[in-house]
């Protein structure tokens, strides 16, 4: 299961989530990772687009924590459903929102650690994180490291399924 922030432009527009520019980007590592999307779950912590008009655009807005908090029984009802045995936790957003306030992505990505919410849970950068770094060098450097991260993740759910199947 892939859990994001909120809802894009784009992916408002679609109803469905990571079908932007940040959705392409995750695309591009989760392949690299070997990681097939269609076999992930993908997901928002919280289910309105938030924005602010900026000329004709519609320019995301990081939700508050009292959004967070009401979109919580819709989060933890898709966990129940799904039953995922890895959670991958994509920003700040989401990894505060299943690891608690204290977390903190710079201090805690790559880490698969247990959570009330799933038996693994890896939190790791949100791909947009990537589209606004300005200098090429640090965009590859940061694309392998998310891909690291996500390969932890693949690792996990092989794990898992090995001792699932046992």
């Amino acid at each position: 299961m892939l859990v994001g922030e909120t809802p894009g432009d784009q992916e408002d527009l679609a109803g469905k989530p990571f079908v932007g520019p940040a959705g392409r980007l995750l695309d591009q590592a989760l392949a690299a990772a070997r990681i097939d999307r269609s076999s992930a779950y993908v997901t928002n912590v919280v289910k309105h687009f938030k924005w602010e008009p900026r000329g004709k655009r519609r320019l995301h807005r990081r939700p508050d924590v009292a959004e967070v908090n009401a979109c919580m029984p819709w989060l933890e009802r898709e966990i129940e459903i799904v039953q995922p045995r890895v959670v991958v936790c994509l920003g700040a957003t989401a990894g505060r929102a299943l690891l608690g306030r204290d977390f903190l992505v710079t201090r805690d990505r790559g880490r698969i650690v247990p959570s009330p919410f799933a038996p693994r849970v890896l939190a790791t950068i949100h791909p947009s994180a990537l589209l606004r770094l300005p200098d090429s060098l640090e965009r590859t450097a940061g694309m392998e490291a998310f891909i690291e991260d996500l390969r932890i993740a693949g690792r996990a759910l092989a794990s898992a399924e090995t001792a699932r199947t046992q």
